[in-house]
């Protein structure tokens, strides 16, 4: 497998998968890892399970560990989709993971409305206010700002491809998470599951884990105990370190 100067291979321990990743573009870190272990996937054999904002694959990759259902995988960017496909290729996943070069937005090309079970996405974070504030490779300015997709366009889009039952994962910043939710509400998809990430157990959350249903019955939302990733020695604890490692 070619790898290009840029680029290096790092591996998903638990899901013993090599993954390429490069100093030019975003790599993946924790929010992906705890997205897709939040993420709970249908038994149902003929599912139809998406990542959004795709990136490199990391959370494609480590889901479809979790079923034997293939996970189709959209990506702006061509350079990290073809990081990705190369990454298909270099674990012999074709018949469980298909990468889709092109825009979320117009998601419907490849998917008929109403025909996803399953969606995760670990969306950019930041508004285009804030990228201009910023200086950093146009790579990573995509990853990390709307500046090809906004907050209101990945919610609609996914909320437009799911069934009726359907799920919705998502990870986001807790600093817009009234936004989120108020947008989530508008797209008819119910918050019904949260789970905040703190870094260390006094530090304030700087993650937010939600899952919501299309349609679902708006009977409150579940908190489920939070995920503290280090401890005062600055190692990882549980259940991080299992969900890393498989341990």
């Amino acid at each position: 497998m070619k790898l290009y100067e840029h680029e290096r291979l790092d591996t998903l321990i638990k899901e013993n998968i090599q993954i390429i990743q490069s100093k030019k573009v975003f790599s993946f870190s924790l929010d992906a890892v705890l997205l897709a272990h939040f993420a709970e996937l249908p038994r149902n054999k003929k599912a139809c399970i998406l990542d959004a904002c795709s990136g490199n694959g990391a959370v494609a990759f480590m889901i479809s560990a979790k079923t034997n259902n293939p996970i189709y995988a959209i990506e702006y960017q061509e350079i990290l989709a073809d990081m990705a496909q190369r990454t298909v290729t270099l674990n012999h996943l074709e018949d469980r993971v298909k990468i889709i070069h092109g825009d979320y937005n117009d998601a419907q090309k490849w998917f008929d409305r109403g025909s996803v079970d399953v969606i995760t996405c670990n969306p950019p974070y930041f508004t285009t206010e804030d990228y201009a504030n910023i200086h950093e490779e146009n790579a990573i300015a995509l990853a990390r700002h709307e500046l090809t997709i906004t907050l209101d366009e990945w919610v609609s889009t996914s909320s437009q491809l799911l069934k009726n039952g359907g799920k919705l994962y998502c990870v986001h910043r807790p600093d817009r998470l009234l936004q989120l939710l108020t947008v989530l509400k508008s797209h008819q998809l119910v918050p019904k599951k949260m789970c905040f990430v703190h870094p260390k157990k006094e530090k304030d959350a700087n993650m937010v884990l939600i899952e919501a249903v299309k349609q679902g019955k708006e009977k409150g939302i579940k908190i489920i105990p939070p995920i503290i990733v280090f401890n005062e020695k600055n190692e990882y604890i549980e259940p991080v370190r299992s969900i890393l490692y498989g341990e």
